[in-house]
C-alpha cells in the first residue's frame, strides 16, 4: 500500500520532526515566521514549507498583522492526535507502575508480595551437585 502524502492528514504531517518542533514552539503563543526561523535555527524556506503543510491539514491557523503572518496551533485539530496518544500514555503508565512495584519489592525484603529471583544459567548448573 502506498504511503499517504504528508498533507493528507494530521498524523502524516506530524510524522516530520521539524513540524513537531514548530508546533511545540507556537503552542502557547502565536509567532511570526521570522521568529520561528530564528528560534529553531531552520532556514526560512523550510519553515514556510512546513507551516504550509501544517496549515493545509488544519493544525495551525494564520492571521495577517500588517506585513507579518502570525501562526498559532489549532487546538481543536490537535485533539485527535492527543486522544490517540493517550492510549499509549495509559499503557506506559501501567508499565512504569509495574516496574516501580517490582523495584519496591526488591528493596523491601519484608514485603509479602511474590518473590522474583533471577537466576543465571551458571547458578542453576552449580546447584546440580
Amino acid at each position: 500500500m502506498a504511503r499517504a502524502a504528508t498533507t493528507s492528514d494530521a498524523f502524516n504531517a506530524v510524522a516530520e520532526p521539524r513540524r513537531r518542533e514548530i508546533l511545540n514552539f507556537i503552542a502557547l503563543q502565536e509567532r511570526p515566521v521570522g521568529e520561528i526561523v530564528d528560534s529553531l535555527g531552520l532556514e526560512q524556506p523550510s519553515v514556510s514549507k512546513h507551516l504550509r503543510v501544517l496549515l493545509e491539514v488544519g493544525l495551525v491557523n494564520v492571521r495577517r498583522d500588517g506585513r507579518r503572518m502570525l501562526y498559532r496551533t489549532n487546538a481543536e485539530a490537535i485533539r485527535p492526535l492527543h486522544e490517540w496518544t493517550e492510549t499509549f500514555e495509559r499503557y506506559w503508565r501501567h508499565q512504569l507502575s509495574r516496574v516501580k512495584e517490582r523495584a519496591e519489592r526488591k528493596s523491601n525484603p519484608n514485603d509479602s508480595g511474590p518473590d522474583f529471583i533471577s537466576r543465571r544459567k551458571d547458578d542453576l548448573d552449580g546447584n546440580k551437585n
